[in-house]
């Protein structure tokens, strides 16, 4: 069995599950106090502890795969693989010092100072490598607040927009890290669970890719195939069925950009195709 860690609340564990499901685990609806579940074929086992101590949970081995953070990762320092980078989950590590604040970059800080963080050990590590001494307060939240009430003069802290430091008078002035979701692996999986994570790999990326991608159907002259190809690719070639008693048409299935759904439609339009459909695709295994 194939022991997989998400997060326990939140968006982000709402998201993996529903990718989870889609990608065909079928697991039951999520209860807020079920700390795990396991799939009807037994094949996989999913726990839900907090984004913190995802990198934990695989270091102990009480975990094989996990979902979080790569600014957890970096924060733990656990040895993983990681075996996946996703779009989702985005934020930057960024420092910040107070809106009426001359500095420019890290460097330009004073020799010693107080940083409010709930990232000790990459605040640690940047100021480290640029050579200023710091006194880190470890803050589980609200970082933001801290220099308005004197506790620091400097944070360390992760955001999407912006928009939240803004709000409390501070302004960034460097960028530690870029980052997003990812799936780790923790160390030396037997073999029999590597090919399980492959096998769920393709999985996941089958749902991805999926969704970027539409089906289209639609009835098109024989005659007008070759220049068809050419607008419409799909992943190889156009798929072509026959329509019954119909020798001048044939049926054309492709699966196209979704951003490329109007543009495709039109084309095709041009060079004579009728009864066209559009469809979403929920996997697609290339």
């Amino acid at each position: 069995m194939l022991k997989i860690a998400i997060p326990n609340k939140g968006r982000l564990s709402e998201k993996i599950y529903d990718l989870l499901n889609k990608a065909g685990l079928n697991l039951d609806s999520k209860d807020e106090r079920e700390l795990s579940v396991t799939t009807s074929d037994g094949k996989f086992s999913v726990i839900f502890v907090r984004t913190q101590d995802i990198p934990r949970f695989l270091d102990a081995k009480a975990a094989d795969i996990g979902f979080t953070g790569l600014d957890i990762v970096e924060e733990e320092g656990v040895e993983v693989d990681v075996v996946k980078q996703f779009s989702f989950g985005k934020c930057d590590m960024v420092v910040a010092v107070k809106e009426k604040d001359s500095y420019q970059t890290s460097q330009d800080l004073p020799e010693h100072f107080n940083i409010a963080t709930s990232f000790p050990n990459i605040a640690k590590r940047h100021f480290e490598k640029i050579g200023k001494t710091v006194n880190i307060i470890e803050i589980s939240g609200a970082v933001e607040i801290t220099p308005s009430l004197g506790l620091s003069d400097v944070v360390v802290d992760i955001t999407s927009t912006g928009t939240t430091l803004k709000q409390n008078g501070l302004r960034i002035i460097d960028k530690i890290l870029s980052s997003s979701t990812v799936l780790i692996a923790r160390k030396n999986l037997s073999e029999e669970k590597t090919k399980k994570l492959d096998s769920f790999l393709v999985a996941i990326n089958s749902v991805l890719d999926a969704r970027e991608k539409k089906y289209l159907m639609a009835h098109v002259p024989k005659n007008n195939l070759d220049k068809i190809k050419e607008i419409l690719p799909g992943l190889s070639s156009p798929t072509l069925t026959t329509l019954y008693g119909d020798n001048e048409n044939v049926v054309i299935h492709v699966v196209i950009n979704k951003n490329e759904v109007f543009e495709s439609i039109e084309k095709l339009k041009t060079l004579g195709g009728k009864g066209i459909l559009i469809l979403s695709v929920d996997q697609m295994v290339r």
